[in-house]
């Protein structure tokens, strides 16, 4: 068998075969339940280019479940419905191993660390085993903390491992990153030694499959996503939680998604009746991919921090193509006319729902 592989890499027909696949990814962009037209196909084809970016980083470059790296998303990597106010860092694990994580807590707002079994590219799912967020994690004074993730249970900071988990999901939330600072992670194998061996032929054919069937599973699931909301347009009910759970959903979060779509002069109303105590909750406006629009430009997303609250402590949003003059809660569509769209009670047993309308702007 491996001279078999030895004789698929040097000949090239290992690459052939993935360059092959990536072929094959555009198909879902162009499926007939996508929107057609070339702005948003562009922007879906776009996709593809940051998905394979970062996913060539992280199987090829990310030290595998032996030694591990913590790594971030990728700059301006974005999918299935990304969180503008976090930061995603995770790493590959293997649950026949122990790991430490050590960390300086800084003043990020939220901060969790699951460890998840499955895969997008593998059985389509992404279950959470364990869990520890900010409110459980004990700190040192200095700010210091260690975590152990492991089968065993272990005192202190621990995050349950099972012998199916396989990688580690780490969000940290800000409510204001001009003012709050990032927690600093770092990851090891408990019982590694010595280095990694040889980057070998082997280990590259097998990389590339692991890429191939990552992106092929990924943006299949949510391709499928998008185009479920798109028959119910512009209201925001609540998401099918297990669903959202079984696809690597913080526990901590209940999760309203939908699809929106405004002619030039509409403006989509969204009211949050009552605000619930709770960590924090936001919202953000997506484009069809259930990628975050551009929000180091525009505003496309508001948070507990960041909102103006009505005199009776509801919210109201205002999403349009420009400032509606309704006051401070406008969402920027960002050059958009269509998209999906996420609301996200953080930390609370209390999960009232939205109200949602469609609004003619005035002219001036």
């Amino acid at each position: 068998m491996s001279e078999d592989i030895d004789q698929k890499v040097a000949s090239g027909q290992s690459w052939e075969e993935f360059c092959d696949s990536l072929k094959l990814l555009g198909q879902q962009i162009t499926r007939a339940d996508t929107p057609d037209d070339s702005f948003n196909r562009a922007e879906g084809f776009r996709y593809l280019t940051r998905l394979l970016r970062n996913t060539l980083e992280s199987v090829v470059e990310g030290g595998g479940p032996e030694f591990p790296v913590m790594r971030k998303l990728g700059y301006m990597v974005k999918l299935g419905a990304d969180n503008p106010d976090n930061i995603y860092q995770g790493g590959s694990i293997h649950g026949d191993y122990e790991y430490r994580i050590r960390g300086r807590r800084g003043s990020v707002y939220y901060l969790s660390f699951s460890a998840t079994s499955g895969g997008y590219g593998s059985d389509g799912t992404m279950i959470t085993d364990g869990f520890i967020d900010n409110q459980a994690l004990q700190v040192n004074e200095d700010g210091s903390f260690e975590i152990i993730l492991s089968q065993k249970p272990h005192e202190g900071n621990w995050v349950k491992m099972t012998p199916d988990s396989r990688s580690l999901l780490i969000r940290q939330t800000f409510l204001d990153r001009s003012r709050e600072t990032p927690a600093e992670l770092e990851i090891e194998r408990i019982d590694s030694s010595g280095a990694p061996p040889p980057y070998s032929a082997e280990q590259f054919d097998l990389d590339l499959k692991r890429v191939s069937d990552y992106l092929h599973g990924t943006v299949k699931l949510f391709a499928d996503w998008s185009a479920s909301f798109r028959p119910d347009c512009n209201p925001l009910p609540p998401a099918d939680q297990a669903y959202c759970q079984s696809i690597g959903g913080d526990p901590n979060i209940f999760y309203f998604h939908s699809y929106w779509e405004l002619a030039e002069d509409e403006i989509l109303m969204i009211r949050a009746p009552r605000v619930p105590e709770c960590q924090t909750w936001n919202f953000q406006l997506d484009n069809y991919w259930l990628e975050s629009l551009d929000y180091r430009y525009h505003r496309v997303t508001v948070n507990r921090h960041t909102a103006d609250y009505e005199d009776d402590g509801s919210v109201v949003l205002y999403v349009a193509h420009r400032d509606p003059g309704l006051g401070g809660n406008w969402i920027d569509t960002a050059g958009h006319e269509l998209g999906t769209m996420c609301w996200r009670w953080t930390g609370t047993d209390d999960h009232p729902e939205l109200e949602t309308s469609v609004l003619k702007q005035r002219e001036g």
